[in-house]
Order: C-alpha cells, then sequence, then structure tokens
C-alpha cells in the first residue's frame, strides 16, 4: 500500500457529489500509473455496499468521550474497482442507506460523532499494520482531523512521520463543532489545541490546512478563490499558500464513454448525428421535448451554491424575451427550489421538464441526448459536470467560476468548448441561454463546436501524474 485515501464517498459504493466520482476514479488511475492506491469509506448500508461480499480483516475498539465503539474493518471481496476498497463498519453509526441525509432529507443529528468516529476506526488500523502506507491523503472536513490525529495524539504515534495530504472539495462546509466535545478525540498535549481552534470552536477544515504536509484544492482557479474570499478561512488559506496547489479533477474515461456506456440507449458508433438524435429520442419517451428546439439541460443538486435557486426566474425570462427551447432539470435539494421548478414546469408544460430525483441512468442519458448543459453555479470548485457533458457532446452553459473557468473556454475565443458568463444574476443567465440558442441555430458552427468538444481530454492521467510527483516529493522528505 503506498497511498491510502480516507474519504466520506467512494464511487460506487456510496456517492452524494463529486467527492464519490474522484474518490472512485482517481485510486484506480493511480494504480495503474504504478502508484498503488487504497481507499477506505464508512460502511454505509447503501443497495450496493449490502449487496457486496466483505472479509472482516480486523477489529478493536477506541474511546469516545467514556463510551467504547466496537468497529471492524472490512475488505470486499473480488471487487473489481481497479484498487482495494476498505469499509469501516461501526454499528449504529454509519448503518444507515443513506451518506449524510435522514429520510426527510435533513442532515443526522450525530453527525460529530459518526465523522469522529469513522476517523478513529481508521487511524486505528492503520497504526497497527505492519506495512504502514508511504502517504495518507484525507479528503474534505469529514477527514479532516486525521493530519491532526496523526501528528499530535500519542495512541496513533507511529504515524506522526506519515506524510498528509488533504484535499479541499468544497470549502463551503467546515464540519466545525464545540470544544465541549473535545473529550471525544483521542489524549493530546493541550499546548497544542489551538491548531484544532478557528472562531472559538473545533473546525476540522481549518485544522487540516494547518496540520496537513501538503493541501490541495480541486482546481487552480478556486485555490486563488478561495486565498481570496473563502469566507473566514481566506487568512489562513494565504498563509499556508507554500504547500498549497490546485489539481484539476479528471473524469473516469471508461465510465464515461459513449462509445461503451451500458446506461444509454444508443451508443457512438460512426455517425455523432445518429447517436444525438437516438438518444434525444429516448428521452421523448419520458419527457415533453418539442421537435427543432435545442434541448438544455440542469444535473445536480438543486441548493444555493449550485445557482439552483437561478434556474426557474433565468428560464422564465429567457421564455419572456422571445426565445424558445426544451429544459429538463434532473435533482434534488431545498424544498423552496423544488416548488419553484414545479411552479415553473405547470406554467410551461409543452417546455420545462422537472425530475426530482436522484437518478444515475437518467443522467447518463441527458448527457447523451441534450445539446446544452446549464450550470449557473454560485461556487464550483472543479465540477465535473461539464466534463461529462462534452464527452457526450452537449455544449455547456457555465459560469466562469473555479473549475468551470479552467475547463469550458467562451465559443468567442480560440478553441472554445461552451459558454461563459460572468455574474450571478438572471440577466446574465438568461443572455447565457439566449446565447446558447443563437449558436443552435448556426448549424455549422454548432455541430463543428459539439464534435470538438468530445475530443477534449479531460482524464485522469494528467491529474494522476500530478498527484503522484507530490506524494513522491513528500516521500523523498522522510527517507
Amino acid at each position: 500500500m503506498k497511498v491510502l485515501h480516507i474519504s466520506a464517498e467512494c464511487y460506487p459504493a456510496a456517492k452524494a457529489g463529486g467527492l464519490g466520482d474522484v474518490a472512485g476514479a482517481l485510486p484506480k488511475y493511480l494504480t495503474t500509473s504504478d502508484c498503488p492506491a487504497t481507499v477506505i469509506i464508512p460502511k454505509y448500508h447503501t443497495k450496493w455496499i449490502i449487496s457486496q461480499e466483505w472479509e472482516e480483516i480486523f477489529n478493536s475498539s477506541f474511546e469516545l468521550g467514556s463510551t467504547s465503539i466496537p468497529f471492524s474493518i472490512q475488505k470486499l471481496v473480488n471487487g473489481q474497482l481497479g484498487f482495494p476498497l476498505y469499509v469501516a463498519d461501526i454499528p449504529g453509526k454509519y448503518d444507515r442507506p443513506s451518506v449524510y441525509l435522514d429520510e426527510n432529507g435533513k442532515g443526522f443529528k450525530d453527525e460529530v460523532e459518526r465523522s469522529l468516529c469513522f476517523q478513529q476506526a481508521t487511524l486505528h488500523w492503520v497504526a497497527q499494520l505492519d506495512d504502514l502506507p508511504q502517504v495518507i491523503h484525507c479528503h474534505d472536513h469529514h477527514t479532516g482531523l486525521v493530519p491532526f490525529m496523526m501528528k499530535h495524539c500519542p495512541v496513533y504515534s507511529r504515524l506522526a512521520n506519515t506524510p498528509s495530504v488533504f484535499t479541499i472539495h468544497n470549502a463551503e462546509y467546515h464540519g466545525t463543532f464545540g470544544w465541549e466535545k473535545v473529550q471525544n478525540l483521542p489524549l493530546f498535549d493541550g499546548r497544542v489545541g489551538g491548531l484544532l481552534d478557528w472562531d472559538r470552536a473545533i473546525n476540522p477544515l481549518a485544522a487540516a490546512i494547518k496540520c496537513a504536509w501538503k493541501l490541495t484544492t480541486v482546481s487552480p482557479t478556486y485555490m486563488n478563490e478561495l486565498q481570496l474570499s473563502s469566507s473566514n478561512l481566506s487568512p489562513l488559506l494565504k498563509q499556508e499558500h507554500t504547500k498549497s496547489l490546485g489539481i484539476l479533477n479528471g473524469i473516469d474515461a471508461e465510465v464515461w464513454n459513449p462509445k461503451t456506456d451500458h446506461l444509454i440507449a444508443e451508443n457512438l458508433k460512426r455517425s455523432f448525428k445518429t447517436f444525438k438524435e437516438k438518444n434525444r429520442k429516448a428521452l421523448k419517451a419520458k419527457f415533453i421535448i418539442p421537435d427543432k428546439l435545442p434541448l438544455i439541460t440542469f444535473i445536480g443538486r438543486l441548493a444555493g451554491e449550485k445557482g439552483a435557486g437561478l434556474l426557474a426566474p433565468m428560464i422564465e425570462q429567457f421564455i419572456a424575451t422571445g426565445n424558445k427551447a426544451a429544459f429538463i432539470i434532473l435533482g434534488t435539494g431545498e424544498p423552496q427550489i423544488h416548488f419553484q421548478l414545479k411552479q415553473l414546469e405547470r406554467t410551461y408544460p409543452a417546455l420545462v421538464n422537472v425530475a426530482l430525483e436522484y437518478n444515475e441512468q437518467l443522467a447518463h442519458q441527458l448527457y447523451a441526448g441534450s445539446d446544452f448543459l446549464m450550470m449557473p453555479s454560485k461556487v464550483e470548485p472543479c465540477g465535473l459536470n461539464q466534463m461529462y457533458s462534452m464527452r457526450y457532446g452537449t455544449i455547456p452553459v457555465v459560469r466562469a467560476v473555479g473549475g468551470l473557468k479552467d475547463t469550458v473556454i467562451d465559443i468567442r475565443e480560440k478553441k472554445g468548448r461552451g459558454i461563459q458568463f460572468t455574474h450571478l444574476n438572471v440577466d446574465d443567465a438568461a443572455n447565457a441561454l439566449a446565447r446558447a440558442v443563437a449558436l443552435y441555430k448556426t448549424k455549422k458552427t454548432f455541430e463543428a463546436v459539439r464534435t470538438s468538444i468530445t475530443e477534449v481530454d479531460f482524464s485522469w492521467e494528467k491529474s494522476a501524474q500530478q498527484y503522484i510527483d507530490l506524494y513522491d516529493s513528500l516521500i523523498d522528505l522522510v527517507n
């Protein structure tokens, strides 16, 4: 084991967003590049996890305050993910069908305790291994206390000199909790307690930024944005800039391959035009899609940070100004946004379709059958949807923020790949949609753009090599 990835998500075992895609793809591409990688996640009771065979390889317990917490570490048997996958089975904590939300769509009330249990169970297992990982790579605030505990908790002293990398996938979530819960952490010297503190609370994200040997984000622009404006963490990120690096995520080109994708109605063969037409026809079996109109899609969480609150007003303004297109919106999220979108669908039943669900198969079909993909994001650390869409010849319409700015060149520029807009407001977003329709009507240019974007290389090989170089530089420090 060269690199151990600790994550709350990993596709296909447990996924709620882009973190799951990254944790399920990066280790595979690292391994194929002669950098063996392993992943550990909590043992949720997702359909995928409970359908697999698992072998127990370790069991023990640790103290969470005054409570003894039993756990076991289990390895996936006969897995074909391209890397070894382990789960931490912690009875009563993760044996639930959802990653983060209860049956009412709200976060679990014991989320802090769950996170502390997962991190400690993982370190208890790793610290007793004969063959320690050469690097421990942690992802997002759910694992943010791992670099601190490795360095400063005597129970994990074997890991004190093991390099740690921490990747921020989404800095909107810090995992903050009060100091009254500090007894749930393993014993540490009180003189280093300041490493945990930010604004008089324990902040796992801030602790990881302080304690990890190297800090990465999922695109170069997002790293710059965080250092300039990331609520109250910007001063800290500026302070730690010398150990920070933005590495653009890739996509799993085997999963997202229009030539072999088993989740779409028609695979890409010789004719790209036939590929798009037949996949659009498959969507027409479920949705209202008028002929001769461009099909514009949104796929993702219906949340403020995704700009989903703009969807209804921007589409309404777009239609009110005389433009026409068919729309399909797929996702779940905030109840108020659900309400706005269903109202919009009732107002424009011949143009607007809303599917309030998480549906991986339908997402693939939408990428294959749509003409444009909307991403009016308020925050977008990297964004994978725009990369998926280009792979299938669906042109992205994006706000120029984070990884969207890094990956989508506006069609006004040389080698343009999509349409950018700058401001997070209805006017700018609706105007971008109008530009999309204008492009659609210019058939020769439209066909040239959507054909060319399928050739853009967003695979993991380049990004994986950047991580390998980072890991090697850390390993050299301790050898």
